[in-house]
C-alpha cells in the first residue's frame, strides 16, 4: 500500500506543476463557495470536500455530543419579539472590546489544526476577518506560527494559551506573542485533560492522521483536497516546533509531547501566573458559572469568554447561551463578556448580544467556509453572517447593535 500511496503522490504532484491548475483551482473555492446561501450549506459542502475523518476532527464533539448540540439547540429555543416601527435605513454593526472597534460583533474563535482542512487555515480565517472589520484569535496549536499571522495579516490579533506543565514553552509563547504585537491573551481554561472526541476514536484518527485504507480511499475520492495537503501540508503546530530540550521533532513526537502537557492540576494560582507575564488586556475562556467568571475577574480578567469548548470538552456541560446571562449579571460591570458556541446564523448573534455578550466568537462556522473553499469560502462564512445579523436587526426594529438587550427577547422562552 504505501508504494501505491508514493506513486499516487508522486503523480499528483507532477499534475500540479502543469499550471494552470492552481489558478483554475482558485475559480473552483469561489464558484463553489459563492454558490452557498446559509452556513449549513458550506457545511454541507465542506463534508463533500474533504475526507470524513477530517471533517469530524472539526465538526465533533466529545461522547454523545449532548453540549455541541445544546449550543447551537438552545440559541433556537429563544424567541426574538420584534418592535415594530422603530427602524432605519442604515444600520450600525459597530461594537467595541476592550476600547477596540469593531465593524462587526463577530471575531475568530482560535481553532487548532486549522491547516488540516486547508493549507490557507488560519491565514484565510484572518484575512477574512480583518476585511470586516474585525480580527481572529490565534490557537497555541494553530496551524500557522505566531510570527506568521502577525506579518500576513494587518492589525492586532489575539493569541490563545493553555496553562502547560512547561511553564518554560509557555512564558516563551506568550512573549513571542507580545514582541509579535497581539493585542489581548486569551487563556483557555477548560483542558485540565483532554475531551473524550469518539468520531475520532471511532476513524482511528490522530494527529499527524494515520494513512489507514479508509483515510486513504477517502482522500482518493477528494483530490483537491489531497492535492493541497501534499503540496503544503500544515498538520502540525507551528508555533511548537520542537521539545523543550530544543531537539527537532516529528509530527508525532510532537502531539505526544503536548498531550502530555495538560496538567489536571491547574488552578486559580496559574492564572495569576499568566496576569503576572502579560502586561496587556488578558480574558478568560471556558467559564460557564457566575461565581468562576468573578474569581477571574479578581485575579485580574479584562474580560470573560463564555465558552464549553465547542462541547469537545465535558459531554453534558450547559450551553454556553444558558450560562451567558448570570455571567453577565455577576461580572458584566467590571469586565466584557463574549460568548463563544453555536453561532451559526445571524440570528443566534441577535440573541447572544440581547443576552449581554458584547462580542461572539465564531469559530465552525468559519471553518466550514475555509474547507468548502479556502480564503474565498472563510468569506463566503463571514459574508453570510453578517448579511443574516444586519436582516435580523433591520427585522427586529433596532437600528444598531448597541439597541439590542434582553426586552428583545420574548420572556417565555427565556424562562424555559
Amino acid at each position: 500500500m504505501s508504494l501505491f500511496v508514493s506513486l499516487f503522490a508522486r503523480q499528483l504532484l507532477r499534475d500540479l506543476q502543469q499550471a494552470p491548475g492552481r489558478a483554475r483551482a482558485r475559480r473552483t473555492d469561489v464558484g463553489r463557495a459563492a454558490r452557498c446561501g446559509t452556513v449549513a450549506e458550506l457545511r454541507a459542502a465542506a463534508r463533500r470536500e474533504v475526507p470524513g475523518a477530517v471533517f469530524d476532527f472539526a465538526d465533533g464533539g466529545a461522547e454523545d455530543e449532548v453540549t455541541l448540540r445544546a449550543n447551537v439547540d438552545d440559541l433556537a429555543a429563544l424567541r426574538i419579539a420584534p418592535r415594530m416601527l422603530a427602524g432605519s435605513a442604515e444600520i450600525d454593526l459597530s461594537t467595541t472590546v476592550l476600547g477596540r472597534r469593531l465593524a462587526v460583533p463577530l471575531i475568530g474563535a482560535p481553532t487548532g489544526l486549522t491547516g488540516m482542512l486547508h493549507p490557507r487555515g488560519e491565514l484565510a480565517i484572518a484575512r477574512a476577518l480583518d476585511r470586516a472589520g474585525s480580527f481572529y484569535t490565534l490557537s497555541t496549536l494553530g496551524s500557522t506560527s505566531i510570527e506568521e499571522l502577525a506579518r500576513e495579516v494587518p492589525g492586532p490579533s489575539w493569541f490563545q494559551l493553555y496553562l502547560w506543565r512547561d511553564r518554560g514553552i509557555v512564558r516563551d509563547l506568550v512573549q513571542r506573542a507580545q514582541a509579535s504585537g497581539y493585542g489581548a491573551l486569551v487563556v483557555t481554561v477548560d483542558v485540565p485533560r483532554l475531551g473524550s472526541r469518539e468520531r475520532d476514536r471511532r476513524n482511528s484518527f490522530g494527529v499527524p492522521p494515520r494513512l489507514t485504507p479508509r483515510l486513504l480511499a477517502d482522500s482518493l475520492r477528494r483530490p483537491r483536497w489531497t492535492a493541497r495537503t501534499l503540496r503544503d501540508p500544515r498538520v502540525t503546530a507551528a508555533s511548537i516546533t520542537t521539545v523543550r530540550q530544543g531537539t527537532a521533532a516529528d509530527p508525532a513526537s510532537l502531539v505526544n509531547y503536548i498531550n502530555g502537557q495538560f496538567d489536571p492540576a491547574v488552578s486559580w494560582a496559574d492564572l495569576a501566573w499568566a496576569r503576572a507575564e502579560w502586561p496587556g488586556p488578558l480574558l478568560v475562556k471556558g467559564i460557564l458559572r457566575a461565581d468562576d467568571a468573578r474569581r477571574a475577574v479578581d485575579e485580574g480578567a479584562d474580560g470573560i469568554i463564555v465558552s464549553n469548548h465547542g462541547g469537545r470538552q465535558l459531554d453534558t456541560a450547559v450551553s454556553a447561551i444558558a450560562a451567558l446571562p448570570a455571567v453577565v449579571d455577576e461580572v458584566g460591570a467590571d469586565a466584557e463578556v463574549l460568548m463563544d458556541g453555536g453561532i451559526r446564523r445571524g440570528t443566534d448573534v441577535v440573541k447572544a448580544l440581547a443576552q449581554g455578550a458584547r462580542a461572539c466568537l465564531v469559530g465552525r462556522a468559519l471553518l466550514y467556509g475555509l474547507a468548502a473553499g479556502g480564503d474565498a469560502g472563510a468569506e463566503r462564512a463571514l459574508t453570510i453572517l453578517v448579511g443574516e445579523l444586519r436582516l435580523a436587526l433591520a427585522l427586529a426594529g433596532c437600528d444598531a447593535v448597541a439597541d439590542v438587550d434582553r426586552s428583545l427577547l420574548d420572556a417565555t422562552t427565556l424562562r424555559r
